[in-house]
């Protein structure tokens, strides 16, 4: 049974997990809760419980997919919801979606939400989003195997280290209130974000 729909740091975000005993982590998709219509991150299957928890909170507006390996629910849950499905500009020729849009480096696509491409990841032009300045949701490259510090994704997956690095040390430049980190795998970090990031980015 997928997890239920939990409240995150801030009222407007929630996320909903599914635990991957291959990794021994779990998967989270995101949900930003917004006047003006709602965003669903890198969206992992949902119950029918959570479905109708979305549906009380607006639905869907928007579904952002950071990577090709983040697929997930995106179309299905976008299709449902009648959502705009955006992805990775760097990945357009080959993503496996259809995306009505393609997001890439210093978008703002929605009102306080920023687009970063991390470079370096297993796959070109990874997203990350930063939100109001202060949450960045990041897909594969970051990660949270264990509780309260960030990781890398491993060496043999990085197609350049030195370019992951460098990603994540223009999102430290460029966002320095960051609080919040919300990996799509492990666990999240609610304070401290940038420095925690600048720790890995190091």
């Amino acid at each position: 049974e997928v997890a239920t729909m939990k409240s995150l740091h801030r009222p407007d975000l929630f996320a909903w997990s599914h635990f991957d005993e291959a990794r021994n982590v779990d998967f989270h998709g995101v949900a930003w809760i917004r006047p003006d219509g709602n965003l669903l991150i890198d969206p992992l299957p949902m119950s029918e419980h959570d479905r109708a928890h979305l549906q009380a909170l607006g639905g869907a507006a928007w579904v952002v997919v950071t990577n090709s390996d983040h697929v997930r629910a995106a179309q299905a849950l976008a299709e449902a919801f009648g959502a705009t499905l955006c992805g990775p500009r760097a990945e357009r020729e080959t993503f496996p979606l259809r995306c009505a849009r393609w997001l890439g480096d210093g978008d703002e696509p929605l009102p306080g939400l920023r687009v970063h491409e991390l470079h370096g990841s297993k796959t070109a032009g990874e997203l990350a989003l930063v939100i109001d300045g202060t949450t960045l949701v990041c897909g594969d490259l970051v990660r949270g195997h264990a509780a309260g510090r960030l990781n890398l994704l491993p060496d043999a997956k990085l197609r350049d280290r030195a370019a992951a690095l460098a990603s994540l040390q223009r999102i430290v430049a460029a966002h320095p209130r960051l609080d919040a980190v919300l990996v799509g795998d492990g666990w999240p970090l609610f304070g401290d974000g940038a420095r925690a990031l600048a720790a890995l980015a190091a």
